[in-house]
């Protein structure tokens, strides 16, 4: 059975090479070009991996990273042009499996596929048997914990234990990946200025990545469906 990639991508160029990479490899694929898009597919399709694009036009990627890791372990590997250490880690924070820039290395694309897939079948975390967005409920130790909820409950305790309240948990400082990702206002500025930059800077990352992929094409001898 073959795997379905979701390609959350609003650049139509981007989004069709990348399709054409996966398909070229032998996988199914599904697009959208929103944040709204990308959950309505999650509801209504079995996704096995998920390339993300962080800068959508409705949402931020790392919001929507955050939003399919509680309720679902789909492996999620991030395409964007965001080159910020504070934004790989946050995006890794938030539990995506892997983070790549653009313009990148086909190659080295559909080798990370491979080694995520191999991880997810042998771990049972993501694909093989497709997922759709779903309460990430685990139970293990004799504990049985809903991580969508934040609550955890032990065997003979009291039902609806918080992650907070005698549940072991993992103590961290705050660092760059929470600034990143809670500080709203500081991500508004951020995008503000992405956008100004933009007009400047994205035609030159498509040539960037249209001459990857030529010299992948070139070769490879691959010929792709650009649709």
């Amino acid at each position: 059975m073959a795997y379905r990639f979701l390609i959350v991508e609003d650049d139509e160029l981007v989004q069709s090479l990348l399709a054409a990479y996966m398909k070229g490899e032998g996988y199914k694929v599904s697009y959208a070009g929103t944040g709204k898009e990308m959950l309505a597919t999650l509801n209504a399709e079995k996704i096995d991996l998920i390339l993300l694009n962080l800068g959508l036009p409705d949402e931020d990627g790392l919001t929507l990273t955050r939003q399919i890791r509680a309720r679902s372990a789909i492996p999620i590997i991030v395409i964007t042009a965001r080159q910020a250490r504070e934004d790989r880690l946050a995006a890794l924070e938030l539990g995506a499996d892997d983070y790549l820039t653009k313009p990148f290395d086909p190659e080295e694309l559909v080798l990370r596929v491979h080694n995520i897939l191999g991880r997810s079948m042998h771990g049972g975390a993501g694909g093989g048997g497709g997922n759709r967005l779903e309460a990430n409920v685990i139970e293990s130790g004799g504990w049985k914990i809903d991580g969508g909820a934040g609550q955890g409950t032990q065997q003979g305790a009291q039902p609806g234990l918080s992650f907070g309240r005698g549940f072991p948990k993992r103590r961290r400082a705050v660092g760059p990946a929470d600034r990143c990702v809670d500080l709203k206002g500081a991500q508004k500025v951020r995008r503000r200025a992405e956008e100004a930059e933009s007009h400047n800077h994205r035609g030159r990352q498509r040539l960037q990545i249209l001459g990857t992929h030529l010299s992948f094409r070139q070769r490879s001898g691959f010929e792709g469906d650009r649709r």
